[in-house]
């Protein structure tokens, strides 16, 4: 940590991953440090600042922060964005607080002047806006699982970002050549290991831009399109053939059987064995592949 000159009161600069409070897990991907951490009583932080610019998504509990001339007090599903560097004071509420912190590599500003766009500006989302939601879902990748999806973290992230980049975006109402492109090779792709970067240089845009347009057109992020599409194949090969799961899992492109199986009950909201007993009971026989029978 450094400190201010002497004359000066003290003020701590966190370092990457450095926060107050107690850490409950961390992961790093994609060029962005994930954090959970926690207060459990009322207490009032030095002042300080962040070496990298940051996400916060309070989970539970209350806070305050002073900040330059502005005071605010934040209650749960807020949504607040601070640049590196700027000094602010905070001060935990009589219950503590939980939080859900997200900090950006200097690799996500560079990204973000490609597209002609910064994260200079302070930002905060106290009306369930769509920063409040992506951040919900990028908790539940990066930190819900033991396999996060690389795609997944990524276009996550890139809308995050270009929202709080203020990034504008297609203004047309129908979608643009270049999208319907990308759906097309999505869903022959799907089972494949695809990466943001693979799929911006196909569409000939910006990472960023495609993250977002994508979910204005279609409903939904990249990732939870693709897993819907992983999810539709499996329940096909659920239906027609005797593949064990964790076959089912590595044929669709998911890290392993667990992961597999959240997402299966997430999106259908059943297990793969419930879908295969209850649902699969009501049609024909499945064909054995291999001599294999049954799912294990």
């Amino acid at each position: 940590m450094s400190t201010a000159i002497a004359s000066a009161p003290l003020q701590k600069t966190l370092s990457a991953g450095s926060f107050f409070g107690a850490i409950q897990k961390r992961s790093e991907q994609s060029s962005a440090i994930f954090t959970e951490l926690s207060h459990t009583a009322p207490r009032k932080l030095p002042e300080h600042s962040h070496e990298l610019s940051f996400f916060a998504l309070i989970l539970h509990g209350r806070y305050g922060e002073r900040f330059g001339r502005e005071q605010k007090q934040f209650s749960p599903f807020t949504v607040m964005f601070r640049p590196s560097g700027i000094a602010h004071q905070d001060e935990i509420g009589p219950h503590g607080v939980h939080f859900f912190e997200v900090e950006l590599r200097p690799a996500w500003q560079i990204c973000l002047a490609d597209c002609s766009g910064n994260l200079h500006a302070p930002l905060n989302d106290d009306r369930g806006g769509q920063l409040l939601w992506l951040l919900f879902q990028l908790y539940e990748v990066s930190l819900g699982g033991s396999h996060p999806e690389p795609l997944c973290v990524e276009s996550l992230l890139s809308e995050i970002v270009g929202h709080a980049a203020r990034l504008p975006l297609e203004s047309g109402k129908q979608a643009p050549r270049w999208l319907l492109r990308t759906i097309d090779q999505l869903r022959a792709e799907h089972c494949r290991k695809l990466t943001l970067g693979q799929l911006s240089q196909e569409a000939g845009v910006h990472s960023v831009h495609l993250s977002r347009v994508f979910r204005r057109f279609t409903g939904c992020g990249i990732g939870e399109y693709i897993h819907r599409l992983r999810i539709r194949t499996a329940c096909e090969l659920l239906s027609t053939t005797e593949l064990t799961l964790a076959d089912i899992s590595f044929a669709t492109g998911f890290a392993d059987q667990s992961h597999f199986t959240r997402a299966f009950r997430r999106i259908t909201r059943m297990t793969p064995r419930k879908f295969s007993a209850g649902f699969l009971s009501l049609v024909e026989p499945r064909v054995p592949i291999n001599g294999k029978r049954g799912l294990i």
